[in-house]
């Protein structure tokens, strides 16, 4: 274009250009000047020819727009499970109808535990705590690699994190391994920020568990693609075929790592947390509604409302649970984790889950634990990062409750 025009003038220019176009008659014919006027100039539409967008006057009427209707279902639904307790006994009363509908969702776990059948692969010194790498099963057809670090000074038994990656790299983003292998020098690289090695330098026995489709459990595409290239599309989708879910999957996995904390002397199995960032921040909170062997959760750059954020913005297919909505929205969540401790963390600029959603989520989720009575035992935190971890509140809060 020679010229700069605003977005409107351009939707109305495209807008005549169009229908002309598409229909071979004057503007007066496909509709008329009046008509046209009286019309909303918004509504976009691809033409049948060419794909441009431009706006139909004579399709101002419909309602074509996707993520407005996602919103108008959305806000159509009300929920079965909505937390609307005021008192602990009515709360547990929502605990015991809420989590195994929640479990369901998640399209089940398994019925009996496969054994564990853990190795310890290496063990490696690094200075002020070893590093053990560990392989398990967590289902007769299905193992995983976990990375346990064991600070030297600190008493035994040790409180621990459970600890899941997000979308990258996988464990290599949470212990600061570089693609050869080798330990890298700089720090706070990525959103992650190394968050597995933060938490083993705050003196807690710390469990970094690779997450399915992550890492070492990708699918072959995805490793010759690139370290950074994970298989979460096909394997979600895969799991929503068989009226299962990633999320579900991943959960799991998680309970049956703190099977595994629970063989380990160095561990105190009464004192586990979960924390993960983004997709790991998914896994952290779900397996804490799920698992009432997780004392603490942290959960950063993840917790929000769903309509904010799964909803209105495109995401991995891994986040989706179906007929999630129809039961409660991620705030009641929290009420699940409930009156065990829950710190949540959000940046300022994080433009896949808005501050303005994360900090709806947040009341709500103040007001649950006002309703069990425990209010000290869920914190909040705005950091003006974006999508990326903080974890300066995180810390003085998991002390307290470990």
């Amino acid at each position: 274009m020679s010229e700069q025009i605003g977005r409107r003038e351009f939707i109305k220019r495209g807008t005549i250009a169009g229908v002309v176009a598409t229909t071979g008659l004057p503007l007066a014919a496909a509709g008329g000047e009046s008509a046209a006027r009286t019309r909303n100039e918004s509504s976009l539409v691809h033409a049948p020819l060419g794909g441009d967008v431009v706006s139909a006057p004579e399709l101002a009427a419909r309602r074509l727009d996707s993520k407005e209707f996602c919103l108008s279902e959305y806000d159509a639904l009300k929920p079965a499970m909505s937390f609307s307790a005021t008192t602990p006994n009515a709360a547990r009363r929502w605990q015991q109808r809420a989590r195994p509908k929640l479990i369901d969702r998640l399209g089940g776990f398994p019925s009996k535990r496969a054994p564990l059948n853990a190795e310890v692969l290496e063990t490696t010194d690094l200075g002020t705590y070893t590093r053990e790498k560990i392989a398990f099963d967590t289902r007769e057809n299905l193992s995983t690699i976990g990375y346990l670090l064991l600070p030297k000074s600190a008493a035994r038994p040790l409180p621990a994190v459970v600890c899941f990656s997000g979308h990258g790299r996988g464990l290599p983003d949470i212990l600061g391994i570089a693609d050869d292998g080798t330990q890298r020098a700089e720090r706070n690289v990525g959103y992650a920020k190394e968050y597995a090695l933060q938490c083993v330098e705050h003196g807690y026995a710390t469990f970094a568990v690779e997450q399915l489709a992550f890492g070492t459990r990708r699918d072959d595409a995805a490793r010759r693609a690139g370290p950074a290239v994970e298989s979460c599309r096909p394997a979600a989708c895969a799991a929503l075929l068989m009226g299962q879910t990633m999320a579900g999957w991943r959960v799991w996995d998680a309970m049956r790592s703190i099977d595994f904390l629970a063989t380990r002397p160095e561990i105190d199995s009464s004192r586990v947390a979960t924390l993960g960032a983004s997709g790991g921040g998914t896994t952290s909170l779900l397996t804490a509604a799920c698992d009432q062997r997780v004392k603490a959760a942290v959960v950063s750059a993840y917790f929000n409302t769903f309509r904010d954020s799964i909803v209105s913005i495109s995401h991995c297919p891994d986040n989706y649970v179906p007929g999630m909505l129809q039961d409660m929205e991620m705030y009641d969540l929290s009420g699940l984790v409930a009156p065990r401790a829950l710190f949540v963390e959000s940046g300022r600029n994080d433009r896949i889950f808005p501050i303005a959603g994360s900090e709806r989520a947040a009341a709500k989720a103040r007001e649950i634990y006002r309703a069990f009575g425990v209010s000290d035992r869920f914190g909040y935190e705005i950091h003006d990062g974006g999508h990326e971890v903080h974890l300066v509140g995180a810390f003085d809060f998991l002390k307290r409750a470990l």
